[in-house]
């Protein structure tokens, strides 16, 4: 009965601590007066009952505290080359904040975005050029997510933004290429944005002038993070990186911010316990505690 007890008020703990950490952050509806009202962005395919949906996930009470614009395939072809018949689902609000605040991603809807992590999505608004702002992203069904870029491209371009469209695309390249490595044996979202993150802060301290540079650091780094890739893959982060030393992206620009978001990745892992042994921890736990409650019932009816 004492174990039993003892498992019983573990598992409350642990569902109880579960809930806190899932719960959807919602963000204030302060408005900066200095940098402008928040741009809400919304989907094109969107139904009207899922645009009001999507309105209350990210907090928006008041059409007045934001200013709001519709995506669309031909906005996908504009800002990433994309399919001007692509269908519109994610949305977000973009909060833009003062000089310094760092880039804020966060994805609202975990459940229907279901390839891109919020340290994905700041990893490529970084190659795009955006900087301190807060994003919130958002889809009232299932969605790769992919499509949030262009409405986040497209709230910068209509405040008169002056985002370089090469690097849109860029971006877009290197959301693929992280939403691809993902779905590699082995590799989860956090040891993915952790590698392309490693890698750019590698090219701001080393500013590589060659490919041959470029494959250097993308090896070493590998070799450092216990990665193995396939020739083919190892070649599309080469080309990836190489794209964006052509460009002359100053990565060193924004360390700081890439710091944070090296800190916020493998704090992340630590919160999901994302070692070895951890499903294994895992799955004993509940064997042991079903196992608790069946002799529980037993004791009781024997």
């Amino acid at each position: 009965m004492k174990k039993f007890i003892t498992t019983t008020v573990m598992m409350l703990l642990i569902i109880t601590f579960t809930i806190g950490i899932t719960q959807p952050t919602f963000a204030s509806t302060s408005i900066n007066e200095k940098l402008g009202v928040p741009i809400l962005v919304l989907g094109a395919n969107l139904s009207d009952a899922q645009k009001d949906e999507v309105r209350k996930i990210l907090n928006v009470k008041d059409d007045d505290t934001v200013e709001e614009y519709t995506i669309t395939g031909e906005d996908a072809a504009i800002y990433i080359n994309g399919n001007p018949d692509a269908r519109m689902f994610s949305s977000a609000k973009i909060t833009r904040q003062e000089e310094g605040k760092g880039l804020t991603i966060n994805i609202e809807t975990p459940d229907n975005i279901t390839e891109v992590t919020s340290e994905m999505y700041a990893n490529a608004l970084l190659t795009a050029g955006v900087e301190n702002a807060t994003v919130d992203v958002a889809s009232p069904v299932k969605v790769s997510g992919h499509s949030a870029l262009t409405g986040i491209y497209k709230a910068y371009d209509v405040q008169g933004a002056d985002l370089d469209k090469e690097r849109m695309e860029l971006a877009n390249e290197e959301l693929g290429v992280a939403t691809d490595l993902a779905k590699k044996d082995g590799l989860s979202q956090e040891k993915v944005s952790e590698l392309l993150t490693e890698i750019k802060k590698d090219i701001a301290e080393q500013n590589p002038a060659t490919k041959e540079e470029v494959e250097k650091i993308i090896e070493d780094r590998l070799s450092k993070l216990n990665i193995s890739l396939s020739d083919a893959d190892r070649q599309m982060l080469v080309d990836l990186f190489n794209k964006m030393r052509d460009l002359n992206i100053d990565f060193d620009k924004v360390k700081n911010q890439l710091e944070d978001l090296t800190t916020t990745i493998k704090d992340k892992a630590d919160e999901l316990g994302l070692d070895e042994g951890f499903w294994t921890k895992v799955a004993n736990f509940f064997s042991e505690f079903f196992q608790a409650l069946s002799n529980f019932f037993k004791g009781l009816f024997n």
